[in-house]
């Protein structure tokens, strides 16, 4: 019995794996189709005598971001949304732009690893493990370098340079969701009780006003 019972713990295991990237394709692809009546998992697909080459290419990346706001950080997605034909592949990717010591807050991707890579300028990256240890690894990164982000973990980047910073960001989902901490925590609609924050932040109800009518 406990050797049948180890046997079925090891066939288990490629499952539990498989389960932690988006689903496996069935056919060569399935460009999405965003007027599609159906409800599914992602993006119904394109009747595949429609699709074109169009569907798979996507341009602009090559623009900047405008970082004119209160982070000083602006991030151009390329996922399903904007490139259908990555419906269904298990991939997305992004720019992300930087002022001088601008900051991609901290935030999660609940779908998705991310693989980060510096194009220009210099930016310190972190994640923070899960509890209890709540773990911070911080890296200084130079043009050329590559940081990987665990899926789910708080992450953020910071240019600490002077001029302005690009980075392109792979991600393991074709959408790969973005949890900004702030935001959920200060903006969400409706509000989380204040003395629900008070005693999450040890803080008193003047500060946590203060904070939630930032966001």
């Amino acid at each position: 019995m406990a050797t049948f019972s180890l046997v079925l713990a090891v066939l288990a295991l490629p499952l539990s794996l498989v389960s932690a990237t988006d689903p496996s394709t069935l056919q060569d692809f399935c460009v999405a189709d965003p007027k599609g009546q159906v409800l599914v998992n992602g993006f119904a697909c394109k009747d595949p005598k429609l699709v074109e080459a169009n569907d798979f290419f996507y341009s602009g990346l090559n623009v900047a971001g405008n970082t004119t706001n209160p982070s000083g950080s602006k991030v151009t997605p390329v996922s399903a949304t904007q490139l259908s034909g990555l419906n269904t592949l298990g991939i997305s990717i992004a720019r992300i732009d930087y002022a001088p010591w601008g900051i991609n807050p901290p935030h999660t991707h609940p779908r998705a690893t991310e693989i980060l890579t510096v194009l220009d300028g210099t930016l310190e990256v972190g994640f923070v493990t899960s509890n209890p240890d709540n773990l911070h690894f911080r890296k200084v990164l130079q043009k050329g370098d590559v940081f990987v982000f665990p899926i789910g973990l708080v992450h953020y980047q910071r240019n600490v340079g002077y001029g302005n910073a690009v980075a392109l960001a792979a991600l393991s989902s074709q959408n790969p969701g973005v949890i900004t901490v702030a935001n959920a925590v200060f903006g969400s609609t409706p509000r989380i009780a204040s003395d629900v924050l008070v005693k999450a932040f040890h803080l008193d109800k003047t500060t946590i006003d203060y904070l939630e009518s930032k966001f």
